[in-house]
């Protein structure tokens, strides 16, 4: 039988340490929320594939779809030989879209290629270059979008340089010192020193960071962004590849805030675990670029495209919108009674929209100061447990929850004791 330890071997032979690995297991099937390893070993995923399976492993009407699609065609490219489950899916996300009027969507394979060609179309609609984006975001790998990220370690050490005319201000994080009047101030000062509002092309956000700590970005900020960006001609972009599909328990993040972007960068649940990313935008703003200056050979892949179908069919008929909200309280009901425990790890900043839940785990209880350290035993400790368990943020020490939506209760529930036991280890 092939064991985990075997299969650690022959990776690191033939991968490179840059590619690092959360756990030590190696997945054999999944289901749901569950999934099996190579030994035999079972583990409730509170990860999700980092929100890719917001519809779970393997849904039987995704699964189905996918099959269906694989017997007609893999592959023409959509550039040579088009198809329609492309033509389906931009039009069901273009009347999804969170703002107003008419809609054009054009379909990537990753969600970094999503946000470089974001920048692409903002670029190339407004005439301009620069670029703000904001500390602790994340947005990919690439060398722009690895610029873009605001995180150094591990994205940006030995790879530079980066493309220029990049800028960040800070995050409004309270118990981190940061305001959003620091924020805007930071931005203020930006504009005064550094660049002219006269050439940003476009300010990208997430409405929850993600690798960043699964901060919210409060309303006062995004309402803000959106005069500064109407008064200054400059494009709001919401990053919603972590946040969107039902995550927060709306399709979009930033629908919870009632501010309507100008460009939307979606990947992650789209296709339920096929790869599929996409830029959602205005009419106008889609046309700027000429015949031939955006696409991709694999891009928009058949397959993903009718998986992507399917998806939005279940998180319809499902209700997973609500089911998010659902499960979202259950979560953050079960650790504020951790909190209040005395013989477990220090934890607080409860939050999150929908299930898209994050807590911190500090030093001492009442404090705020990181324990980074502490945060490695958790989601070491939640894997002997058999929970599979992602930290993140820009001190380590935050825990994210991005357990599927159709997980059943009673794992639910199960994940939760697992989680809790990991806390008290």
């Amino acid at each position: 039988m092939t064991t985990n330890a075997a299969l650690l071997a022959r990776r690191q032979e033939a991968v490179p340490r840059a590619l690092t690995h959360a756990t030590t297991a190696y997945a054999a099937r999944a289901s749901n929320a569950e999934i099996w390893d190579v030994e035999g070993h079972r583990y409730i995923d509170f990860a999700g594939g980092i929100a890719v399976l917001n519809t779970g492993h393997c849904h039987p009407k995704v699964m189905a779809a996918a099959r269906e699609q694989m017997e007609r065609f893999t592959h023409t490219c959509v550039q040579v030989l088009a198809y329609e489950p492309y033509v389906e899916l931009a039009e069901r996300l273009n009347a999804l879209a969170p703002f107003s009027g008419h809609a054009r969507t054009i379909f990537f394979t990753t969600g970094a290629e999503a946000v470089e060609n974001a920048v692409k179309i903002a670029r190339v609609a407004t005439g301009r270059s620069g670029i703000i984006a904001f500390a602790g975001a994340f947005h990919g790998r690439t060398i722009l979008t690895s610029a873009l990220t605001g995180k150094t370690l591990p994205y940006k050490r030995g790879f530079g340089p980066f493309p220029a005319e990049i800028y960040h201000v800070p995050f409004p994080i309270e118990h981190h010192g940061v305001t959003v009047a620091d924020s805007l101030r930071a931005l203020d000062y930006l504009f005064r020193s550094d660049i002219e509002p006269a050439r940003v092309a476009a300010i990208l956000i997430e409405p929850v960071q993600g690798e960043g700590g699964f901060y919210q970005a409060p309303t006062e900020l995004l309402l803000a962004l959106r005069k500064i960006c109407d008064q200054h001609g400059i494009l709001l972009v919401s990053d919603e590849v972590q946040a969107g599909f039902g995550r927060t328990g709306r399709m979009f993040g930033i629908e919870h805030s009632g501010v309507e972007p100008d460009l939307v960068t979606v990947a992650k649940s789209l296709a339920g675990g096929f790869p599929l990313s996409g830029v959602i935008g205005r009419d106008a703003i889609m046309q700027a670029a000429e015949p031939g200056g955006l696409g991709g050979t694999f891009a928009g892949n058949p397959i993903a495209c009718a998986a992507a179908l399917a998806v939005l069919d279940v998180l319809a008929e499902e209700k997973l919108l609500e089911r998010a909200d659902v499960i979202g309280g259950r979560i953050k009901a079960r650790l504020h009674a951790i909190a209040q425990r005395n013989d477990t790890l220090p934890i607080g900043a409860i939050r999150g929209l929908g299930a898209m839940i994050g807590f911190e785990i500090f030093r001492e209880r009442g404090g705020t100061e990181p324990d980074a350290e502490a945060t490695r035993r958790v989601t070491a400790s939640a894997m002997q447990e058999g929970l599979v368990l992602l930290s993140c943020g820009v001190f380590a020490n935050v825990i994210r929850v991005l357990v599927p939506l159709t997980v059943q209760d009673e794992v639910l529930e199960e994940g939760l004791d697992k989680l809790e036991r990991a806390l008290a280890a």
